[in-house]
């Protein structure tokens, strides 16, 4: 914590707002980027040969690693700084995404689709928002964090439409060669506009008046990113928010982000339409997750996970048999679904503030998510294996759907351990 601080009138226009601006497009790019194997693997099917398991693996791969880097990079972060750290990583994702053009073996697409990009596009995932949240907004903090995960989570889907359309009519080598040259067109925008931190330019956090002085960083951010995850495994809290996050991950990028598009595929829904629904999913979530951010400022985050998770389930269970219901059963499904897509996120961060402090919060949320993205790796390469041998994804979808009830009773156990724990904290940076 800052030894001292020096007090400033609040300005008319915080650059706050400039900051959560570009990294809501970054966010929504990222994701997208990430993404992008859904709309590929029929493409790789017809001209590869390749099995849904199969490619399933490198979306594994890459789903893993978006998560488990988070961590990491919220250490290189606090290290380096926002801005050398996202152009890095924009770097590697245009590398990353413009080399898939020339695989054609298993091995090629796991380590450029999987490794590659599940390394960038975690750089540049929700623990980016969770930090730029913490260190620029004194007040407001759920609502941003809302808007920033809506742009993560809307970003995987509301691009798939256009890169949809771009196989089918050019090749799913042009849909490659798009999204690194998205990536590059924001390369100076970030470099330009994104700062560290308030005190870089003289700012208080907004709603605050004390300008907070740089803290001086020198730990290994592996080191660092270590010890949090060694604090967080002796914490109840940990692991049933971890859990929560284990089966969200399973039930939304796992499993619905990865596997919808094919499974609308297998009941004679074109590729692009199946697509549409995962955009219409990507605007409900805008406006859902936006939603959470603004009522976890007001609410028992506790109580709003149980809510989210109990609706998820039931749409989950919904789903195999929405497909009998033509495509507006379909449509409904993503109404319904797409507004809780990825609300979770803002009452988890605000209980891991809680947990761990408030500047540990993103840190330890980085834990959080990576077993979101260990959930969402599982999910998608099991959701595979079962196509690959059944034919159909209906156990899929239900399991997901029992698993997301589960995780609405896990969430009302958090915060509720016992008295040395609720007085643990960790050690300051």
């Amino acid at each position: 914590m800052p030894l001292s601080a020096q007090t400033r009138p609040a300005p008319r226009f915080h650059y706050a707002w400039v900051v959560a601006a570009v990294t809501f497009v970054v966010l929504l790019v990222g994701a997208g980027v990430r993404a992008t194997p859904g709309v590929l693997i029929v493409p790789w099917e017809k001209e590869f040969g390749w099995s849904a398991a199969t490619i399933g693996i490198a979306i594994a791969i890459n789903i893993f690693l978006y998560g488990m880097i988070g961590p990491f990079a919220v250490a290189i972060i606090e290290r380096f700084g926002l801005r050398a750290s996202v152009c890095g990583a924009l770097i590697v994702l245009a590398i990353g995404t413009s080399a898939t053009s020339m695989m054609q073996t298993p091995w090629q697409m796991m380590l450029l689709w999987g490794i590659v990009v599940g390394s960038g596009s975690g750089m540049v995932a929700n623990v980016l928002g969770a930090t730029v949240a913490g260190r620029w907004f004194g007040e407001r903090r759920g609502l941003v964090i809302g808007l920033l995960t809506a742009s993560s989570a809307t970003g995987q889907l509301v691009f798939l439409p256009l890169l949809a359309r771009l196989s089918t009519d050019y090749g799913w080598r042009t849909v490659s060669f798009t999204v690194a040259g998205a990536t590059l067109v924001l390369l100076p925008l970030v470099f330009l506009l994104l700062r560290d931190r308030p005190s870089d330019l003289g700012l208080p956090r907004y709603g605050e008046t004390q300008v907070q002085p740089k803290p001086v960083l020198t730990e290994n951010p592996a080191k660092r990113a270590l010890r949090g995850l060694g604090m967080g495994l002796r914490s109840k809290d940990f692991w049933l928010l971890g859990g929560t996050f284990f089966i969200c991950g399973a039930s939304t990028n796992g499993l619905v982000g990865t596997h919808l598009i094919p499974a609308c595929f297998d009941h004679g829904i074109p590729e692009v339409t199946a697509a549409g629904l995962l955009a219409l999913m990507g605007v409900c979530d805008l406006i859902g997750t936006t939603a959470s951010g603004w009522l976890t400022d007001r609410f028992d985050s506790r109580k709003l996970l149980a809510w989210y998770y109990s609706l998820r389930g039931l749409s989950l269970i919904f789903l195999p048999y929405s497909f009998d219901l033509s495509f507006y059963g379909l449509s409904l499904f993503a109404v319904f679904y797409g507004l809780d897509w990825i609300a979770t996120v803002p009452p988890t961060v605000n209980l891991a503030g809680k947990a761990f402090g408030e500047e540990n919060a993103a840190l330890m949320f980085g834990w959080i998510a990576a077993m979101h993205q260990i959930g969402a790796a599982s999910a998608a390469w099991l959701a595979g294996v079962a196509r690959t041998g059944s034919g159909t994804y209906y156990e899929a979808f239900v399991a997901a759907g029992i698993l997301c009830l589960v995780a609405a009773m896990m969430a009302m156990f958090v915060g509720k351990r016992p008295e040395a724990e609720a007085g643990m904290r960790p050690l300051p940076a």
